[in-house]
């Protein structure tokens, strides 16, 4: 089969197509044939080296397939069956620990940026009935990123106020999420182009922080002096500021990237005064992730795809990631 590897030190320009063995699959597993993937910022990282990897590592955490073998133990799946991969493929259910969040596809072990897989079934649930490969697979990282904010670590009710960060894939997706429920939302952006499309997603108010840099304080004038009861927080320390203003009185902030940097300063009197709270985000269980799926289907939900390269095109796909001009999620087109 072939796949794309990153050979050491990491670069785009280490990025190689190989021919790898497949093999079949053991007890409590499946072999997938691997038809479509998507890009996150995390598999960005690993492409780049930054985060250790083995030399030769598979990259994509992202992966959606069918299945063309069945091991021994398995009664979940079939020859012939769709199925998505699992972010953490240990996290079954419950709450998150470090035993949960290890084996990562594409980190910890070879993902999926690959013809032909053999993993775990309990690293896979079924694929969402009305979406294609492409779009099942912006679902496993980005999707359930945005609805664990959303419907796990926070109670929100239809009526409330959600702020989302950008046009990137967990603010796109809790956009519509939040639709679904009820919720209001406020989006951010430095284009008045991608501003627009999200209006047309559903987004009540629309803000260019590049023309309102203390947005904070538009979001308190927006919600009558209320502030948002979450902030899905993407920016990290060059944001957080701005999102602890937005915030309203035992609001959330999920903070789950952090594009402007690592550390900053967090406005810690303002954040307690509010009895507001930050919660830390990365991704959810294989349980939250069939939660997700239902509402995907019972709402109709089509993620939104801003482009797709084939395997060979990786490095690419990661340049037009790395130019921040697209909408929404980046997918691969894999085998077949």
């Amino acid at each position: 089969m072939r796949a794309v590897a990153v050979a050491k030190p990491g670069g785009l320009d280490n990025l190689k197509l190989v021919e790898r063995d497949t093999r079949p699959p053991g007890y409590g597993e499946i072999q997938v044939q691997v038809r479509a993937s998507s890009l996150n910022f995390h598999d960005y990282v690993v492409a780049l080296g930054m985060l250790p990897t083995d030399d030769g590592r598979i990259p994509m955490s992202d992966g959606a397939g069918v299945v063309t073998a069945v091991g021994e133990g398995v009664a979940e799946f079939a020859v012939g069956d769709d199925v998505l991969s699992c972010f953490f493929p240990a996290w079954h259910d419950g709450r998150p620990d470090l035993r949960k969040v290890t084996g990562v596809p594409g980190d910890h072990v070879d993902g999926f940026a690959a013809e032909m897989v053999t993993m775990s079934a309990q690293g896979f649930t079924r694929m969402p009935e009305g979406l294609d490969y492409r779009e099942a697979a912006t679902l496993t990282c980005a999707g359930l990123t945005a609805w664990r904010a959303l419907m796990v670590e926070t109670q929100l009710r239809p009526g409330d106020w959600v702020l989302v960060q950008g046009s990137g894939g967990v603010s796109v997706f809790a956009l519509q999420f939040a639709r679904q429920m009820g919720c209001r939302v406020i989006a951010t952006s430095s284009s008045n182009a991608k501003l627009a499309r999200l209006g047309e997603l559903g987004a009540e108010h629309l803000i260019n922080y590049r023309d309102v840099p203390a947005w904070g304080k538009r979001v308190q004038d927006i919600t009558d002096g209320r502030g948002v009861d979450l902030v899905v927080e993407v920016g990290g320390p060059g944001t957080l500021p701005q999102s602890v203003k937005a915030a309203a009185f035992d609001g959330c902030i999920s903070m789950i990237g952090v594009l402007t940097g690592l550390a900053g300063e967090v406005p810690t009197a303002e954040l307690f005064q509010k009895n507001a709270r930050i919660s830390g985000i990365t991704v959810g269980s294989r349980a939250q992730q069939l939660d997700m799926l239902a509402a995907v289907e019972a709402g109709g939900i089509k993620p939104v795809i801003d482009s797709s390269y084939p395997l060979e095109q990786l490095a690419d796909a990661f340049r037009h990631q790395e130019s921040q001009q697209h909408f929404g999620k980046i997918c691969l087109d894999i085998g077949g």
